[in-house]
């Protein structure tokens, strides 16, 4: 029988699930569904497989969540429930404006320290280039909201169409509290207002609690700090608190799911029993990519993947066709060239780092590839595929 070469490499499936629901079977429907797809569509399974699964869904249905009262109550007993500085948060309405909505209800006032030209993930509150026509050094200079609105007037995010600087004071003053509003980049100019101080960054949090607590703040917390454990029976997140949660309704957020280990491990054993199969499972949130038109870096959650399977520890360990082709074999062509590129795949070593025939490959963690494959797969709105299946990312040329 003739041996036919496959002509297909990675594929990456939205799959599509019933509405999840709290307390519902995750670990069930996610199977069945998988399950059910690749008999609908005529497709199988094969071992190393991923299965992956949208955090929010994981969330919904552990019923992780919790009201802004929670927040505010969490945050007056943490931060004292007087002047607290907020500072350094993302500018989203989906991810920070409910969480600030708490965050003021639990203070008398709030000093909100804005980083500027743009937030962490890169979204805008004035272009680079108006602040060098503004001879300003953002490193260095401090600028009060009146001196903000002299240099650069009212600025609308560039894909939202929101002002976020007049979005932020009115939350904060819709919920009670005084608001003052100040930019600037270097955290400890914050305890020039106030030596209660609640940071908001996400990947560059354990710097600045650092930084702030060497120059004497007498109260130092992250979003990760609050709601850690529950607070009149609300939902919680003991390793990441607020970060990675999501606005659910007007007075709910929905958090970052909690310990999902054991899900990732049960729907890999259901597939086995069902197929022989032992695919690899993950959970995973915002992808981790850039757009390059807004600037903007989607990873507004702490990881892109809160729970996986051992399969997919690590980083991948790839030879660069390109490299081979154009210096090692560049004498070669057609059957010839394809042997010794097969040849060289199957004898490469467990650790390419630092070969030079894998430049230009990419060094990054699996979970964080697939999860941003995921992300993009999946969508962030009404495809309904909550789940994806990646199948033959662990295949090389030679498979």
């Amino acid at each position: 029988m003739e041996n036919k070469e496959r002509r297909v490499g990675t594929v990456s499936r939205g799959i599509r699930c019933p509405i999840i629901r709290q307390g519902d079977d995750l670990a069930k429907i996610v199977t069945d569904s998988v399950l059910e797809a690749a008999e609908f569509e005529g497709f199988s399974l094969n071992d190393k497989d991923v299965i992956s699964i949208t955090e929010s869904i994981v969330a919904r249905a552990q019923g992780n969540y919790a009201s802004v009262s929670d927040i505010a109550n969490d945050v007056r007993s943490k931060l004292g429930g007087e002047t607290i500085g907020v500072i350094f948060p993302i500018l989203s309405r989906n991810r920070f404006a409910i969480c600030l909505k708490g965050i003021a209800m639990g203070a008398k006032k709030v000093v909100l320290m804005l980083s500027y030209p743009s937030d962490e993930v890169g979204n805008e509150l004035v272009s680079l280039d108006k602040i060098d026509e503004a001879g300003i050094n953002p490193y260095s200079d401090v600028l009060s909201l009146e001196k903000y609105r002299e240099l650069f007037g009212e600025n609308k995010h560039e894909f939202t169409g929101i002002d976020y600087v007049e979005y932020y004071g009115n939350i904060i003053k819709e919920a009670g509290a005084e608001v003052e509003i100040v930019f600037a980049n270097r955290a400890t100019t914050i305890l020039n207002y106030t030596d209660c101080v609640l940071t908001c960054d996400i990947h560059t949090r354990a710097r600045t609690k650092r930084i702030l607590k060497a120059a004497g703040a007498k109260v130092v917390l992250g979003l990760d700090d609050i709601l850690t454990s529950s607070v009149n029976g609300s939902g919680y997140n003991s390793s990441y608190g607020l970060l990675g949660s999501n606005k659910s309704t007007e007075d709910q957020i929905k958090l970052f799911p909690k310990e999902c280990t054991d899900l990732v491990f049960d729907i890999q054993e259901r597939v086995f029993k069902a197929t022989g199969k032992k695919v690899e499972v993950m959970v995973y949130g915002d992808g981790a990519f850039k757009d390059p038109k807004g600037k903007i870096w989607e990873l507004a959650d702490p990881v892109v993947s809160p729970a996986f399977t051992g399969g997919l520890v690590g980083t991948p360990n790839e030879l660069k066709l390109k490299y081979l082709a154009d210096n090692d074999y560049k004498n070669l062509s057609g059957d010839e060239l394809k042997a010794a590129i097969s040849a060289s795949i199957k004898s490469k070593g467990d650790n390419l780092v630092g070969n030079m025939a894998s430049q230009g490959t990419t060094p990054r963690q699996l979970t964080d590839l697939i999860g941003s494959l995921c992300d993009l797969t999946s969508g962030s709105g009404d495809k309904g595929t909550p789940v994806v299946l990646v199948q033959g990312y662990f295949d090389n040329y030679t498979n």
